[in-house]
């Protein structure tokens, strides 16, 4: 899959945030994936191309699942956290991602 199909400027939008947590890095170590928070209608081959896009890598995969919002109390009313969608990007073997800049 090319990653000339999408258009870049919405390729740029669909990753909104990498993930780190416990869980992420536990992901990371055993299966040489990466979460990433990503827009709600964003589809599996345009995630893909927009991680190959931004960071050179090769991903071997996408799997992403959508988490419900919590409703959550703030003080006397009540709020709703966002849904979020996440993916979980398995990258090719020898591939490798590296959020926190110490090779710069």
């Amino acid at each position: 899959m090319s990653v000339t199909k999408y258009d870049e400027g919405r390729l740029m939008q669909v990753l909104v945030a990498p993930i780190v947590s416990e869980k992420a890095t536990q992901v990371a170590e055993q299966t040489n994936a990466v979460m990433f928070k990503v827009l709600r209608d964003a589809s599996k081959p345009e995630i893909k191309a927009a991680v190959e896009l931004m960071f050179k890598v090769q991903v071997k995969g996408v799997s992403v699942l959508n988490q419900k919002g919590k409703s959550k109390r703030f003080g006397k009313t009540m709020g709703r956290r966002d849904h979020v969608r996440k993916a979980y990007v398995t990258l090719m073997p020898g591939q490798e991602l590296n959020f926190g800049g110490e090779g710069a």
